[in-house]
């Protein structure tokens, strides 16, 4: 998986955890990857846009990891700016991405595919009601889930605590853990 290779920045601070959880992935042959909240990038001089390595690029990673396993990345966001910004930085991939604006909660409702590897960032851990909102996503996704499936949850303690709580009820098991983020595994 050379593609990680572009992803280690001294400013991403995620590299190592989404090294280690693609790493899991591929061991695990997953190919169907849902993202709820886009890598945005950041805009300079106004009107333009560019990548932020303390984003932590998720959707470049994911949707080059969904390329390498000739996978799909199901990646939904509630700004249509932020998709059209994922969109130009994900182009090189645009065949194994499928982009949604929507709310997470509705997109994870009506998505019909077995999740294979599921990442939840879609709301800010400075915001209030994060932690319920990603509770909500995981207890809506979890029936998408089959067993092995990954689940790597962003912004830890900001918003992971209830989504934590919950998974570790749940037939979950914490794989992985950093600053940043927790990677579990459903085992059921």
């Amino acid at each position: 998986m050379n593609f990680l290779n572009f992803y280690k920045h001294p400013k991403n601070i995620r590299y190592n955890s989404f090294e280690f959880a693609l790493t899991e992935a591929k061991t695990r042959c997953h190919r169907v990857v849902v993202e709820t909240g886009v890598a945005r990038g950041k805009i300079k001089f106004f009107f333009f846009s560019k990548i932020n390595w303390k984003d932590g690029m998720s959707t470049m990673i994911l949707s080059d990891y969904a390329k390498y396993m000739s996978g799909e990345l199901h990646s939904c966001d509630i700004s249509s700016l932020n998709v059209k910004n994922a969109i130009k930085f994900t182009s090189v991939n645009k065949n194994f991405i499928n982009f949604y604006v929507d709310d997470s909660l509705n997109f994870l409702s009506n998505f019909s595919k077995t999740i294979d590897f599921l990442y939840l960032d879609s709301l800010d851990g400075q915001f209030p009601n994060a932690c319920e909102h990603q509770l909500k996503e995981i207890m809506i996704a979890k029936d998408k889930l089959k067993n092995g499936s990954l689940v790597l949850l962003d912004d830890k303690v900001a918003k992971t605590n209830l989504s934590i709580d919950y998974m570790m009820k749940n037939n979950f098991k914490i794989i992985n853990e950093t600053n940043e983020q927790v990677l579990l595994s459903y085992e059921i």
